[in-house]
């Protein structure tokens, strides 16, 4: 399955809260991505939280798009991408 990038931005800054509404938001999300089977791996959130870097493995862009759509996620860029380990080389 491809691999992505998403890139997000969040003008008034991205808010989970560290309790059950927060791990339960969560758990929404993850739930609706599986319905297009979207699988969220990590997100990299910016010390302001205003910007997200999300990978994601997913059948296609299109899926992304549509998941963030039903979870009201915003999506400014989505870039396949592979793996690169650095200790591959010698």
């Amino acid at each position: 399955m491809p691999r992505y990038l998403i890139e997000r931005t969040f003008p008034d800054g991205l808010n989970v809260p560290m309790n059950e509404a927060g791990a339960d938001a969560l758990g929404g999300v993850i739930m609706r991505n599986a319905e297009k089977g979207v699988t969220w791996v990590q997100s990299f959130v910016s010390p302001d939280k205003k910007h997200t870097f999300c990978v994601y493995d997913a059948p296609s862009p299109e899926a992304i798009r549509s998941t963030a759509q039903m979870n009201s996620l915003p999506v400014d860029k989505i870039t396949e991408v592979r793996v690169l380990e650095p200790y591959f080389y010698r």
